[in-house]
Parts: structure tokens; C-alpha cells; sequence
């Protein structure tokens, strides 16, 4: 999706060679950028980050987040890139940059990432939907890199099977990583001999995979694989994401081991929201974003601040309104709000006042937040 944050919040960009340019399917491609030896440090990653691409096209300057399906060891900088219609600025990103031209491209970031466990053993799953396959490529990488005694298993949704992005090296994976990896593809318009692999992956299809697919575990006669997932990793649209999240909590996963990122923006909770909150009206909010104040006076807070500010028409940085992506941080300098469960922030963060702006119900007649302290 074209980014919609501030410039200001875009972080730091540099020009990068682009060494390869390649289609995987009618409407998917791949970049690969070369890093300088003077940059290497600015681009050191962690599985599951992405970087923005700046770019012209028709006449604008586009902000684009793209995850990255390079691994931390390969030492390089790859992309994959889907065209969503014939008017998409990715189309003429594809169209118009060729190999040995540069872009400009901002240093990693991101938190779809994992703490890394070489000495564990430990099972992995992964969801993915269309081109949300690429940040779950690099943790794979990473972790059959790193972790010797970790088993994954992916299950990668898309609309038909010439349609799949990034197939022949999943495959080339399995193949190298056979004993570890397990991939299974379901298709949702197409049929392909076997009921149980068409369709979406949604909340059905996640129960069908614990029985069908995670039920016997070699390694421990009393448990089954789906009792020994450890972690859960979700990229895709925020329908599917939503589901599948619910699902696997549902089913036993606690939510602090269910990772997910969003490739749109996103405007519902991804799990319900459990608690009622005192009605509050005629609330005075103050904020301060890019160096300028802004005050105003909600109606009430019967939605959250980032909503509230948005209706009324103030420039407040956002993409997935769902807790996950993180650009409406700010920190909390008076009043009181309820920060709902979110992907984003850790502990440590929340206690130094940081809040989502997308996740805060307020509390209090009066609150002041600062989004340029972050």
C-alpha cells in the first residue's frame, strides 16, 4: 500500500544499486539491491524488517514499505513486489527502474521479528497470503540458518497455483531442508483434485490443518504437533490475519506467540475487544506532531484518539489502525487512556508512556500526546 506517514517519519534513506529485477508472476516481481561496503552497517536486519522504497511515478513521489525475503546472513537487500492494478505506482517501479539504476531506499525497520533459539528445540508455523509470503521467507531462511534443532511448517495461500510468488525457492527450501520444513499451498480459485487444498485460509481451514495435518508427532507419542507450536507466524490481509490469529488463540496459542504483519491497512481489532469503558464527553485533546500544536475537543471517546483525530481532518501518521505497524506512536504527557492489546509496543515502552494512538481509548476530560518524541 502506498505509505501515508509524514516524510519526517519515513527514517533515513540512501541510493542503492539495484543488481536484480526479476517477474515471478503476472502481477509479482523481485528487487535485489546491492549494499556498499560504507552502508553495510546501515543495513544490518532482522528477519521479518522491511525498508521503504522513494520513487517517482506519474508526476508523485511515492513511500512504499516493503518486506524484505532476504535473510540477515546473505548479506544483500531483496524484495518482492506485488502490482495491485494497471494505475499502481509498483507497476511503474517495475516498468521504469532498470538493473544498474538506483533508488532510493530507507534503512531496515520493522518488528515482525523473533528472538532467535539456535540451542532450542522448537516448532514453528507459518500462515501466509499472496505476496504477505515474504517476510515469512526470511525468518525461514534465518531460522533453518541458525536454529539446526527448529521444524517449521508453512501454509501459504494463494489464488491459483501459476499465481504463487517465490515457488521455486520455497521449494528449493523443502528440498535442502526436508527433515525441517514442511510446506503445504491451498488455493482459493482453483481446483486442484483435493478438497481439503482449495479454498481461503481462514479460521475452518486453520481447524482442519490442527487435525488433519498437526495431529501425530514423531517425537512424542503423547502430544501432537500443534501442541508443541511454540511460535505463529501471520502476513497478509488484515481478513485473513484476523481470522487466523483468533483461530490458533482459540485453539490453545497464547497471544504473545502469535506474530503477525499487515500488508493493507486495517481497521478492525484483531482479536475482540473484551472490556466496556465509562463513557467520557466533551474531551480536550492537545498533541504536537511534526513541530506544530494542535488542539480540538472530542465528542466523546467512543472511539480511539488516532480515529477521533483523523474524522476531524488533522495530518496524524497511520497506516494499519489495528495495533501492528506502529506509526501512530506517541508518548502520553497528560491525562489517562486505556492502551488495548497491540503487536507493537513492548512492556518496557508502555511504561515509559509510549501509546498507539490506534489502540487508546481516553479516560480522562483532558489528554496531551507527542508524536515527535519517538
Amino acid at each position: 500500500m502506498e505509505n501515508l506517514l509524514p516524510k519526517a517519519k519515513q527514517g533515513n534513506f540512501h541510493l542503492l544499486k539495484l543488481a536484480k529485477k526479476e517477474q515471478l508472476t503476472k502481477n509479482t516481481f523481485s528487487m535485489e539491491f546491492e549494499v556498499p561496503e560504507s552502508l553495510k552497517n546501515n543495513y544490518q536486519f532482522e528477519a521479518g524488517q522491511y525498508v521503504t522504497l522513494k520513487y517517482p511515478s506519474k508526476g508523485e513521489i511515492y513511500y512504499n514499505d516493503f518486506s524484505m525475503t532476504s535473510a540477515p546472513f546473505e548479506g544483500k537487500i531483496a524484495l518482492g513486489i506485488k502490482i495491485n492494478t494497471e494505475e499502481s505506482s509498483t507497476k511503474d517501479l517495475y516498468n521504469d527502474f532498470e538493473i544498474g539504476g538506483f533508488l532510493e531506499v530507507s534503512e531496515p525497520k520493522g518488528r515482525f521479528t523473533l528472538v532467535s533459539k539456535p540451542h532450542e528445540f522448537r516448532t514453528i508455523v507459518g500462515f501466509a497470503g499472496g505476496i504477505g509470503i515474504t517476510p515469512i521467507i526470511s525468518h525461514f531462511k534465518n531460522i533453518l540458518h541458525n536454529e539446526p534443532r527448529t521444524r517449521l511448517f508453512l501454509f501459504y495461500g494463494n489464488k491459483t497455483r501459476d499465481g504463487v510468488p517465490f515457488n521455486e525457492e520455497l521449494d528449493e527450501l523443502v528440498s535442502q531442508h526436508k527433515e525441517r520444513l514442511d510446506i503445504h499451498y491451498f488455493y482459493s480459485r482453483e481446483k486442484v483434485g483435493n478438497a481439503f487444498l482449495e479454498g481461503r485460509l481462514d479460521e475452518k481451514k486453520v481447524v482442519l490443518i490442527i487435525n488433519q495435518l498437526m495431529m501425530i508427532d514423531d517425537t512424542d507419542e503423547e502430544s501432537t504437533l500443534w501442541d508443541a507450536v511454540d511460535e505463529v507466524l501471520i502476513c497478509g490481509k488484515g481478513e485473513m490475519i484476523k481470522s487466523i490469529a483468533n483461530a490458533c488463540f482459540n485453539n490453545g496459542i497464547p497471544k504473545k506467540n502469535i506474530h503477525f504483519e499487515l500488508f493493507e491497512e486495517y481497521n478492525e481489532d484483531i482479536y475482540p475487544q473484551e472490556k466496556e469503558f465509562p463513557l467520557i464527553e466533551d474531551i480536550e485533546v492537545g498533541f504536537k506532531l511534526l513541530g506544530n500544536e494542535y488542539k480540538t475537543t472530542l465528542k466523546n471517546n467512543k472511539m480511539r484518539i488516532l480515529q477521533e483525530l483523523l474524522v476531524q481532518g488533522f495530518p496524524v501518521p497511520y497506516s494499519c489502525k489495528s495495533g501492528i505497524c506502529g506509526s501512530c506512536e506517541c508518548i502520553l504527557e497528560e491525562g489517562e487512556v486505556e492502551l488495548l492489546e497491540n503487536e507493537y509496543l513492548t512492556e518496557n515502552e508502555e511504561k515509559s508512556g509510549k501509546i498507539l494512538a490506534c489502540m487508546s481509548v481516553i479516560l480522562s476530560k483532558k489528554i496531551k500526546v507527542n508524536f515527535d518524541l519517538v
